[in-house]
């Protein structure tokens, strides 16, 4: 756990006691201050005064005793209105904040000789790998690396800082809502594609939450920037024009006079003004795919900026074993593979999955955030979808005509009927893509759930154990 004792000796508002808000109140406490803790959900509120915290309705509270709010990022802070939380901490003139702006200011307000540095990661997709690939790579060098936020292990749950550490967060446009003091060593931008509208409003407010990861960084900072869609592109160039750090665009589809850049699965490194091919991706089984070439670019590029040297990024690029639920081959049975994409709970994450293979069965569906029509580029290379959930109906009229569809209902029985599909076309080497292009409410708790389970729908294909391939 990180301290923060930044308020020490004041009372804060906690609210939200889910992933972030019962860390948040243990580092406030151990940092000297008094959390007061509230929930709409009695059983979160029940949870909290069983840890010995003082829970209190904020309805009724004395606002003038609050030193700041701290919001659970799933709470909705300005869209589609305000949480009845938010606005009375307004009225009040309190502060609202999140556990990254905690860690932010417990950073800040440290000794220079035990701030850590921070490396920062963002965007609609590719944000966990990012993180994770990071991760891998500085560790494997030898450094001491903590990995969290938004991805296994919240912020404050990390181990306590020191000087010679190395913080990797990935941030939510939830959580950078949330954030104005943080200052990343490496602030990372991957990309910016239409997701969280209803909570932003439009583009323009997501792109903005985004932004902000890049809003105190200055001289001897790293700004890692991907160019290959326009909002990214716009964000890069009005950051250049203002000169104040060190910028290194990232593509995975044109060649760059300076950063770092993939092209057709060889990347290359012109962060110096000199182009270095460096090494070949396709040959790293769980980086697949041009999205994820574009996220090894922005892995590099990081690490690079934090001191590792060319062979030590290399190295951790080709040893890199992948993450659970992100094009994670999970076995061949009879012939057929499995890959569980089922992260991919937007539009863009489906397509740079079934981007990835020349010819797949594709189980798609559950709560929809848009339709697939943007997606028909694509279906000539479906050789048939099997359609779950909510959104299986409209998907299977999209694909009329244009792709063999099956309304299949259920996770267990898309598996199968893509199973037995397979086995019977005769094709070489046929995979199956589990890459929903949906949320997974419908039917499952979260993504992860989801994921593990199709893993468990192949085991159970199975007469003798799945032969595990690396993710």
């Amino acid at each position: 756990m990180i301290p923060v004792d930044v308020f020490e000796g004041r009372k804060v508002a906690v609210f939200g006691l889910g992933r972030s808000g019962l860390p948040a109140a243990r580092a406030l406490a151990a940092g000297g201050a008094t959390p007061v803790l509230w929930d709409d959900n009695a059983r979160s509120r029940d949870a909290a005064a069983a840890a010995g915290f003082a829970v209190q309705d904020l309805a009724a509270a004395d606002w003038t005793a609050f030193a700041a709010l701290v919001l659970a990022p799933g709470v909705p802070l300005t869209h589609p209105a305000p949480h009845w939380v938010v606005e009375r901490a307004r009225r009040e003139g309190v502060d609202v904040i999140g556990d990254v702006e905690l860690f932010a200011r417990a950073v800040a307000a440290a000794p220079e000789h035990r701030r850590p540095r921070v490396v920062a990661i963002t965007g609609t997709n590719g944000k966990s790998t990012t993180t994770a690939l990071i991760g891998h790579m500085l560790a494997r060098a030898g450094r001491d690396t903590r990995v969290g936020g938004n991805i296994g292990v919240g912020v404050l749950d990390l181990e306590p800082m020191h000087g010679g550490a190395v913080y990797v967060l990935e941030l939510s446009s939830y959580q950078l809502d949330l954030t104005s003091s943080l200052k990343p060593d490496v602030a990372i931008i991957l990309n910016i594609t239409p997701d969280h509208l209803d909570r932003h409003g439009d583009m323009a407010g997501y792109a903005a939450a985004k932004r902000r990861i890049l809003l105190n960084q200055g001289k001897g900072d790293t700004a890692i920037i991907g160019v290959d869609e326009d909002w990214g592109q716009t964000i890069c160039t009005e950051i250049t024009a203002a000169n104040r750090r060190t910028i290194w665009p990232i593509s995975a589809r044109k060649a760059m006079g300076r950063g770092v850049y993939a092209l057709q699965g060889r990347l290359y490194d012109a962060t110096d003004g000199r182009v270095t091919e460096l090494v070949d991706l396709t040959a790293a089984r769980s980086l697949p795919g041009r999205h994820n070439w574009q996220n090894a670019a922005a892995a590099y590029g990081a690490v690079r900026a934090l001191g590792l040297s060319a062979a030590e990024a290399i190295d951790g690029l080709m040893t890199f074993p992948g993450l659970a639920h992100r094009m994670e081959t999970i076995g061949t049975v009879d012939g057929v593979r499995f890959v569980n994409d089922s992260k991919a709970t937007n539009i863009d994450a489906a397509r740079q999955a079934m981007s990835s293979y020349p010819r797949f069965r594709w189980i798609a569906g559950g709560r929809p955030k848009s339709g697939i029509a943007c997606l028909s580029d694509l279906f000539p290379a479906v050789a048939k979808a099997y359609l779950i959930g909510e959104a299986a109906e409209d998907f299977a009229a999209a694909l009329a005509g244009r792709a063999p569809a099956a309304v299949c209902g259920t996770l267990e029985a898309a598996t199968r009927a893509a199973f037995d599909d397979a086995r019977r076309s005769g094709e070489a080497d046929p995979i199956v893509l589990f890459s929903p292009a949906c949320a997974s409410f419908d039917q499952f708790t979260d993504f992860e759930a989801r994921g593990e389970a199709f893993r468990a729908a192949v085991h159970e294909l199975a007469a003798v154990p799945v032969s595990g391939e690396p993710g």
